[in-house]
């Protein structure tokens, strides 16, 4: 199975999507935002929380598509900006264990 982070580079989303996802990505609580998009109280890892909003912004991904009228722009935006979120925090958290890791040095 692929890893999470190649699977979020490999959407293809609107520009305007996405554009104005990045925007909102300064204002992200993470606390506020995922419990309520994933309608939780206890908050998954960032990994986890990602394939969970890829599933649900599949099915807002099939309604624009699909020009339905229960389709909800604004809630589109905030599973983009939740999932870039996400994939930066699941970057750091990546990158941090890397630098944890002891070094083997040769002999």
């Amino acid at each position: 199975m692929e890893d999470v982070l190649t699977m979020i580079s490999r959407l293809k989303r609107p520009t305007l999507l996405v554009r104005t996802a990045r925007h909102g990505v300064q204002d992200y609580n993470r606390v506020v935002h995922l419990r309520r998009l994933l309608k939780t109280e206890v908050l998954p890892g960032p990994g986890q929380a990602i394939v969970r909003l890829m599933e649900l912004e599949a099915v807002s991904d099939q309604l624009r598509a699909a020009k339905r009228s229960e389709y909800s722009v604004a809630r589109h935006v905030e599973m983009i900006v939740a999932m870039m979120c996400e994939a930066r925090i699941l970057k750091a958290s990546n990158a941090s264990k890397a630098s944890r890791e002891p070094v083997q040095l040769p002999i």
